[in-house]
C-alpha cells in the first residue's frame, strides 16, 4: 500500500481501493473496488470486492462485510476466510440492494457476521 502516512494507525480510502484480497490459503481472490460507509455511525460496513474479467471488462462486484477482512502486513493486502465460491454464492447484488435491509440481513447471514446495525 502506498499510504501517505505509513506510521499512523489510519489509512486513506484511496489507498484501500485496489488493495488485493486473499483467502485463508493465501490465494488472491480479488481486490477492493470501493468501500461502503454507514452515514450515521461513520463505520466502514462493506468492502465491495471486484474479481473476474479481463483488463477491467466483465468483472463482478461482491459486497463483503468489513468484519470479514483483516489486514495482513506480510501480504500487503487483506485476508479473509471467505473463498471465491462463497462470494459467488452470496445474495444477488444490484445498485438497489443498498436500500433493502432484507438484502443486507441475508448478506450478513450468508457470511455469518452480526449485522452492523445491531438487530
Amino acid at each position: 500500500m502506498d499510504t501517505a502516512h505509513p506510521n499512523h494507525a489510519f489509512i486513506s480510502s484511496e489507498d484501500v481501493e485496489g488493495t488485493k484480497v486473499y483467502d485463508r490459503k493465501g490465494a488472491r481472490i480479488g481486490e477492493i473496488d470501493h468501500l461502503m460507509i454507514d452515514k450515521v455511525s461513520g463505520k466502514v460496513v462493506y468492502a465491495v470486492l471486484s474479481f473476474g474479467g479481463f483488463i477491467g471488462i466483465g468483472h463482478n462486484h461482491y459486497p463483503l462485510p468489513w468484519a470479514r477482512l483483516s489486514y495482513d502486513t506480510k501480504l500487503d493486502g487483506f485476508r479473509t476466510d471467505v473463498d471465491e465460491k462463497q462470494l459467488r454464492d452470496s445474495p444477488e447484488f444490484s445498485d438497489d440492494s443498498w436500500q433493502s435491509r432484507d438484502w443486507e440481513t441475508r448478506v450478513h447471514e450468508h457470511y455469518n457476521v452480526p449485522p452492523y446495525w445491531g438487530l
